[in-house]
């Protein structure tokens, strides 16, 4: 009886949020990828903290197949120039960071990805669904991905609300 209600419960909430995916407009999407990716590095710690490897694996797999599959796939590398090659290269980042967390039990790590997350999820937020490419921050003000100075291109992309200076 109570795992029927638990499948009732689950399908409940998977038609919930295939209704969302399928009403979500392309910002809106994005958004939900940030927020499913942070939700699984949150399960991923607790997972952590309490020692419980396999659901740890899943969780950090979750989270690295949203930005893989999802964040960094949509990008448009042509369309964004240099910003969504930073992008590119920051996801890219975020997976092996995520990578080396479940190796080496690295909770710090999972936290790093989490906060980076956070941050290009309130920069996204900040553009908004009507904003052009053009409401994004000068490429001059964001720093290289490639070289891991992660905090400079999205604290310039939250601290200037997605518009330029």
């Amino acid at each position: 009886m109570y795992s029927a209600s638990r499948y009732g419960t689950s399908a409940y909430a998977r038609i919930g949020l295939e209704t969302g995916v399928l009403a979500a407009s392309p910002h809106k999407l994005i958004l939900m990828l940030f927020e499913g990716a942070r939700i699984a590095l949150a399960s991923a710690l607790v997972h952590m903290k309490n020692g419980e490897i396999i659901a740890k694996g899943e969780a950090i797999s979750k989270a690295i197949t949203i930005i893989t599959s999802g964040l960094q796939a949509s990008l448009e590398i042509k369309a964004g120039g240099e910003l969504g090659e930073r992008l590119y290269a920051l996801y890219d980042y975020m997976s092996r960071r995520l990578l080396e967390a479940n190796l080496h039990n690295k909770p710090e790590y999972l936290e790093e990805v989490a906060r980076l997350l956070g941050e290009l999820n309130d920069a996204w937020e900040a553009i908004g669904p009507a904003s052009t490419v053009s409401a994004m921050p000068p490429i001059s003000s964001i720093s290289s991905a490639a070289h891991h100075s992660y905090d400079s291109p999205v604290s310039t992309l939250s601290s200037n609300n997605g518009h330029g200076k």
